[in-house]
């Protein structure tokens, strides 16, 4: 069942990825509304898949990189959701969605078997930990697609370039309010994070900070977040300098969470 749900997921988020690639190249309504409609079924199929595989295992899968690749996944797509409603922002599924798709694929490619869950992951601060690192993930994976879409319409205005592809990207003001709120968002998710895993850490190790490899690298994704937001919000930091920062801390955000041994971050 978890197989048949993961395989319906693969198909209907590359349909969604097509459609939505297809939307830069042309503005269509019926497409734009497939394209929605595609990807929520996914979304549903990959919600669907795991809940099941949660449920068989006992716990959340979120124990090893196959896993948390899905999981990303399917967090990414769930807020992709929510802004493409909130903004009605469309063209934006063209830069996120291939994003999710990819990490799904990666996820199929790996195999991890059914294990017993060691001591050290039984605890609820570990979950609580996780889930709101994964949801703040998320929020700067989404934050970083704008940032792309920003700089990209920047260009197209400096250079006086206004064709078809300007059209159809959101205005620079909506860019840089759905960035902000994903900031606003997403800052104190990790914030929240990073403390539940420190209490995690000391329930496991008996110590709340170890200096390991992930709590220094999430450390690092602390600070460039909270050096973008104090700049937003003290100095008026807004468009290339913080479109840029953006997408600098989402590749952080991949470099830790691809090179870490496990697949649980801080």
């Amino acid at each position: 069942m978890t197989h048949m749900f993961f395989i319906l997921t693969v198909a209907l988020y590359s349909c969604a990825t097509a459609a939505y690639l297809a939307c830069l190249l042309r503005t269509s309504p019926m497409l734009t509304r497939w394209a929605g409609r595609v990807l929520v079924t996914g979304f549903t199929a990959h919600f669907l898949s795991t809940i099941h595989l949660a449920v068989k295992m006992k716990y959340l899968p979120l124990t090893n990189m196959q896993e948390s690749l899905s999981f990303f996944s399917l967090a990414i797509v769930g807020g992709f959701i929510f802004f493409e409603r909130r903004y009605k922002v469309t063209t934006l599924g063209s830069f996120i969605i291939p994003v999710s798709l990819m990490m799904l694929i990666a996820s199929s490619s790996l195999h991890a078997e059914a294990r017993q869950l060691p001591p050290v992951l039984q605890s609820n601060w570990f979950w609580f930990h996780a889930l709101l690192a994964f949801a703040s993930y998320a929020c700067f994976t989404i934050a970083a697609g704008v940032a792309v879409m920003y700089l990209i319409q920047r260009y197209f205005l400096k250079t006086k370039h206004l064709g078809s592809l300007f059209q159809k990207l959101p205005s620079l003001d909506t860019m840089d309010e759905i960035s902000y709120r994903c900031l606003t968002v997403g800052f104190p998710l990790l914030t929240v994070a990073i403390i539940s895993g420190s209490i995690w850490s000391e329930q496991a190790m008996g110590n709340y900070w170890v200096w390991d490899r992930k709590q220094t690298w999430s450390l690092i994704i602390w600070f460039i977040y909270a050096a973008l937001l104090h700049g937003r919000l003290t100095i008026g930091w807004r468009g290339k300098r913080a479109a840029i920062l953006s997408i600098v801390g989402f590749l952080v955000i991949l470099f830790t969470f691809l090179t870490m041994k496990h697949s649980i971050t801080w």
